[in-house]
């Protein structure tokens, strides 16, 4: 699109459409949607303005960074990556290419962690520590301290480039939280009452969408058909987790009955479970 300064403006339901095709042509199976994100994203409008405004015709500059945007998720670029941000638990969060997007599975966790945090009466006798694993863009720590401001919220991650985007969306988004460095819990110096980890699950073997070659390799893979850090978490944890503590863990349905018994092994139990989503209480 728009390979030199000779082309003609379009208006924006014909760079719509010409952009959707593009994008169907390079396998993308959200093209029309993605096209209208990135539009809406370059002319700072909401999609809605597009589809009242169709006949409008674009700025050239606009319509050449918008063009710019196409090409690059033609690529196969996630969306989330070329415009900045994703949105998380009716959050916004920046997100970069040194950071997991989010899912929208990962929201189930906020959502167990209101199931059974206020269960766990034990925990509410004194402050409680809330550690976020691999923290990435901090999505789960930061919504874990807006919903529940009392608790005492620290980002963990190896990444120093995925801590700054964390640190950024703390502030951001005003929430009091903690950043720190450390390999899984080897740095994290106090005991926690509740672990929130959506470690690196992926096995390098398993079928994935192309945009899954654009995230950083460190927050994807693990070894051992994706469990080898799972696994180290936990047997971190049943030395450092206080007794009712508990693990929030993402991870592929079919790692969860392995992931289960292996926790069972290292004094925990089954707290809950549902498609992305295991909660370990350590007995």
């Amino acid at each position: 699109m728009n390979e030199n300064s000779q082309q003609p403006v379009l208006a924006i339901d014909d760079w719509l459409a010409q952009a959707a095709d593009i994008l169907k042509a390079a396998q993308i199976n959200t093209a029309r949607l993605d096209a209208e994100i990135l539009l809406a994203h370059t002319l700072r409008k909401h999609r809605t303005y597009l589809h009242a405004h169709g006949e409008e015709p674009l700025d050239a500059r606009l319509q050449e960074i918008a063009d710019a945007r196409i090409a690059l998720r033609s690529d196969h670029v996630p969306v989330a990556y070329i415009i900045g941000h994703k949105e998380f638990y009716g959050r916004r969060f920046k997100v970069t290419t040194a950071t997991l997007i989010p899912r929208p599975e990962s929201e189930t966790m906020i959502d167990v962690l209101k199931e059974v945090l206020p269960k766990n009466e034990t925990l509410f006798n004194e402050k409680i520590r809330v550690v976020d694993v691999g923290t990435g863009s901090g999505v789960l720590g930061i919504t874990a301290k807006l919903e529940w401001p009392e608790l005492d919220v620290t980002l963990l991650d190896i990444s120093v480039p995925a801590l700054k985007v964390a640190e950024t969306n703390s502030e951001s988004l005003h929430a009091h939280v903690q950043t720190l460095r450390s390999d899984l819990l080897t740095g994290y110096p106090f005991t926690p009452d509740v672990v929130l980890a959506n470690l690196p699950y992926v096995d390098e073997t398993w079928e994935r969408s192309l945009e899954t070659n654009k995230e950083p390799r460190l927050a994807l893979f693990a070894g051992n058909g994706g469990k080898a850090l799972i696994y180290k978490l936990i047997t971190q944890a049943s030395t450092v987790l206080k007794p009712k503590g508990i693990i929030i863990l993402e991870a592929d349905p079919s790692q969860h009955q392995d992931i289960t018994h292996f926790a069972q092994d290292h004094g925990f139990r089954l707290l809950h479970q549902d498609a992305y989503c295991i909660a370990l209480e350590h007995i």
